[in-house]
């Protein structure tokens, strides 16, 4: 696995059906081919039957988008995070907004990641969430207010206030905690304010997924995310 360093670009693959399948592995490669020639981390979430395929095929970080917190043993339809490692991921999405956690599974989860070796970035919906999840000291917490996700509205420029503050919360509890934005990131403009306002990654889905030209688009936000990193 690559080396994770800021700017960092997270790919939510969600359920969509052109991220499914075939559709999975064309989209990691082509991030993996923008990765390798623009210097940008990248990192893919596929779907878990989508994982162990997926990370055979590509050479960047591979994330499940979710674990539950269990031990091995009799859980019929839950993600061990043995699993999630044995398929080749080296992280899991965690608490997103599609699939929220009570803070005390989110902290018996991390404590699974990092047992088996994995690492997590979880997602708060506000700032106050955020700042909590920073005790726990995860490898990255994403801000994302829900009513802006999917929406093409950025969190950046419709609720800047809420990336910069988040910024703030987080690196006043840990400074080794990651800050990624996400909600409705969907342009170069939207990824370069972000890190403006202090981020070290963004995390999206729709927009990548479904792009008409998911290469030029992903290659429009690694420019923009290391010009916005220089401030």
């Amino acid at each position: 696995m690559k080396f994770l360093k800021p700017p960092i670009i997270t790919l939510n693959f969600k359920c969509f059906l052109e991220a499914t399948g075939d559709g999975a592995v064309r989209l990691s490669k082509i991030a993996e081919k923008v990765s390798n020639e623009t210097g940008v981390s990248i990192v893919v979430c596929p779907q878990h039957t989508d994982l162990y395929r997926v990370a055979s095929s590509v050479d960047i970080p591979v994330f499940s988008q979710h674990v539950d917190p269990i031990t091995p043993g009799s859980w019929t339809g839950h993600i061990l995070p043995e699993a999630v490692k044995a398929a080749g991921a080296s992280g899991t999405l965690l608490n997103h907004s599609e699939f929220r956690l009570k803070l005390s599974d989110i902290e018996f989860a991390l404590s699974r990641v990092n047992e088996v070796g994995l690492i997590a970035l979880v997602c708060a919906n506000n700032v106050r969430v955020a700042s909590s999840l920073a005790y726990l000291k995860p490898w990255g917490v994403a801000v994302e207010p829900p009513e802006l996700i999917g929406t093409g509205m950025a969190v950046s420029k419709v609720k800047p206030e809420v990336v910069s503050n988040a910024v703030s919360e987080v690196k006043g509890v840990s400074r080794d905690v990651l800050v990624f934005c996400g909600a409705g990131i969907s342009t170069a403009e939207d990824a370069y304010i972000a890190f403006k306002l202090g981020v070290e990654g963004i995390l999206l889905a729709s927009a990548y997924v479904k792009a008409k030209d998911p290469e030029s688009f992903l290659r429009s936000l690694c420019e923009a995310s290391l010009k916005g990193l220089q401030r």
